[in-house]
């Protein structure tokens, strides 16, 4: 058995805007011939700014790209199958069973009118033939999994009825009630407070551990990546600009960008002081031109940045890099956070 669970590979998820389409012009590119690994029962973390594109890659492996964005190119392979190439009944038997996703904010994925306990068992009668008496003993079972302290009680009450973090728990409960293989967080701690988000990570590190439930974890915030993941992706504008593992990217990270997010995390040493900041923004999608979409707002760019696309150099089995000031000699920075 092959040992990753999900490849991603030539991966471009294109836009096509009505202006696009008066000029007869292909979709803008928000994501740009990708390939990476997800390992069974690995917790892969991808992460980077608004806008460059690792929501987009996400809902594109479950298949919930909005109208006018899609996949312009490439395969997405979990456990063997080509997810697009299945037709929509095919990859609607997956969704919920082999592959689920967690949301950021809850209160606009669960059905307001709807008591939890129907919402949570409902993916069970989705996928399952099973009595209503054994979905209620599984659906109490599960949130009690997820550290729901009156499970009856929240079997029985509306979303509007429960705190943030406990509708964030009731999603994570439908995303693992049928022990898929595959689950995909967006963001989900985004909106709870420090406390309740380090518990929610916990509860996804048990699952992990507990059900060996592979997780592509996705964020902005490169603190939260540290605490849960094996391994993390670095996006911007669209492409990988760095992969490797915790240790690699947190202690020698060598893209200047991978370094901008690292410097900018404040730490207890860095308390009263000003933190760095990555000058500029991200370029839209009609700015991407040729070269490194990182150059403009690069303080080490050469010429040959803002005329060549860099290719991907291989620093070591666990650690890869897309850019032209590295090579096998560069001088690697450390930062400790």
């Amino acid at each position: 058995m092959e040992n990753n669970l999900l490849r991603v590979q030539d991966l471009s998820i294109g836009i096509d805007n009505e202006k696009n389409r008066e000029k007869n012009k292909k979709p803008l590119l928000a994501v740009d011939n990708i390939n990476f690994h997800v390992r069974r029962g690995e917790i892969l973390g991808i992460v980077g700014e608004s806008g460059c594109g690792k929501s987009l890659t996400s809902l594109s492996i479950i298949g919930l790209l909005s109208n006018g964005v899609k996949v312009t190119n490439g395969k997405i392979i979990l456990d063997g199958t080509d997810l697009l190439s299945l037709s929509e009944p095919e990859f609607r038997k997956l969704k919920g069973n082999e592959i689920s996703m967690i949301f950021q904010e809850p209160m606009t994925s669960l059905n307001p009118l709807m008591k939890i306990g129907k919402q949570v068992g409902e993916v069970i009668l989705l996928h399952q033939n099973k009595l209503k008496k054994d979905i209620n003993e599984e659906v109490f079972q599960i949130l009690t999994k997820v550290g729901l302290r009156n499970p009856q009680e929240s079997m029985n009450a509306y979303p509007h009825q429960l705190s943030g973090g406990m509708r964030q728990r009731v999603m994570i409960a439908m995303a693992i009630i049928c022990k898929p293989k595959l689950l995909i967080a967006d963001e989900p701690t985004t909106a709870l407070d420090v406390t309740i988000q380090a518990q929610i990570l916990d509860l996804l590190r048990n699952i992990n551990k507990e059900y060996g439930t592979t997780i592509l974890f996705v964020s902005h915030d490169l603190g939260v990546i540290k605490q849960l993941c094996d391994r993390v992706l670095v996006m911007y504008a669209g492409k990988i600009a760095e992969e490797g593992t915790i240790g690699n990217i947190f202690t020698h990270p060598v893209h200047e960008y991978t370094k901008g997010l690292l410097n900018s995390i404040p730490t207890q040493k860095k308390k009263g002081t000003r933190l760095d900041c990555i000058v500029g923004r991200v370029p839209t999608l009609e700015e991407r031109n040729t070269g490194c979409a990182f150059a403009s707002r690069c303080k080490a760019a050469r010429d040959i940045c803002f005329k060549e696309e860099p290719i991907q150099l291989d620093l070591s089995m666990n650690h890869s890099v897309n850019c032209h000031l590295a090579d096998l000699e560069s001088e690697m920075e450390y930062v400790r956070i």
